[in-house]
């Protein structure tokens, strides 16, 4: 898992410099008109991504963006109207039965089709009409870490492919700083320690965030639940204030994420809010004072990328801390086979 952590700057940089390349492939599949709305299929930590991905799709499109229950398809039998549309699955592997199989009628009902993958050989890339291929490399440790950032990478490129004009916050020049950003990171592994510690043995945990960092918020609770076995849950400060927030006394431990952005306030203000009702609240933000400190240099969007490292580091350091092997999590495959 260290080692493939490692290699996200340089996943990162290559996919920064096929931007130009992959933005043509994915219009001209698309064509002239812009889709009517978006629908994105996905599970695990590739769901993750697509939330991150249902907002900067939305941003940049100003049309609506929904998260497919694949269920619908595979078990119920609904066969949607996707006259127009856009429908994009999400896969590390490509394999995994229902997403194929979701995308596939998908386009079989209107919908234009494309791919976000680690294999451009694989049956969901075979199935889309266009597909940008992450080209993190094999990947051999259970958690996913290069394919889970450069899934994140692709749904902001596939943003600017899809760009309505300068609604997006971010630039050039920060996909040209995130990867030596990203490597300053890997190199600093002293907070997620010191983080790890304050989590202790806890049992459980949850991961805050707003807006653009929520994709990152739900990953980082995956990667604790899976790798520590913690019940982590990650969830929307707004959506934990309407009631949730009642599981947070007993210094049980908080993760907030913020960058920066417009929600920053909203999650600085849940973070009060966890402190005074004796929660653990542990930050990881873009301020010297943070205890997971992320670039400040990197703007709301591409953070949540830097942010999703930071969370990969606070779980290995807790698996470490508990005694479980962060490459092989009990009972779990690196390819889950749903249908």
């Amino acid at each position: 898992m260290t080692a493939e952590m490692a290699e996200q700057p340089r996943v990162l940089a290559a996919l920064a410099a096929r931007r130009g390349e992959l933005s043509a492939h994915v219009r001209a599949a698309l064509g002239a008109t812009a889709p009517a709305g978006i629908v994105l299929v996905a599970r695990g930590s590739s769901d993750n991504a697509a939330v991150f991905g249902r907002y900067v799709l939305e941003l940049a499109t100003h049309r609506p963006v929904a998260l497919a229950a694949p269920s619908l398809v595979t078990r119920y039998g609904v066969r949607d109207r996707l006259d127009g549309w856009l429908a994009v699955g999400v896969s590390q592997s490509g394999r995994t039965p229902e997403i194929v199989a979701v995308l596939e009628s998908f386009g079989a009902a209107g919908a234009t089709t494309v791919a976000i993958t680690n294999d451009r050989d694989s049956a969901l890339a075979h199935a889309a009409d266009a597909t940008i291929d992450t080209a993190a490399g094999a990947e051999q440790a259970v958690p996913a870490t290069k394919t889970v950032t450069s899934q994140f990478a692709a749904f902001a490129l596939l943003a600017e492919a899809l760009s309505a004009g300068d609604d997006l916050p971010w630039g050039a020049g920060a996909w040209a700083a995130l990867p030596a950003a990203v490597g300053d990171l890997l190199a600093d592994d002293a907070p997620a320690r010191a983080a790890a510690e304050a989590v202790g043995d806890a049992q459980g945990l949850v991961a805050i965030a707003r807006g653009l960092l929520l994709g990152a918020a739900l990953e980082a609770a995956l990667k604790l639940k899976e790798m520590t076995g913690i019940l982590a849950e990650g969830a929307s400060a707004a959506d934990f204030l309407h009631g949730p927030i009642a599981v947070v006394r007993r210094e049980l431990p908080v993760l907030t994420l913020a960058a920066g952005g417009p929600a920053a306030a909203d999650v600085a203000e849940f973070a009060d809010a966890a402190r005074e009702r004796g929660g653990r609240v542990l930050t990881i933000a873009p301020d010297a004072g943070a205890d997971l400190p992320i670039p400040a240099s990197i703007p709301d969007g591409l953070a949540g990328i830097t942010a999703v490292v930071r969370a990969q580091q606070l779980a290995r350091e807790v698996s470490l801390r508990r005694g479980i092997d962060p490459d092989s999590p009990f009972g779990l495959s690196k390819v889950t086979e749903t249908h």
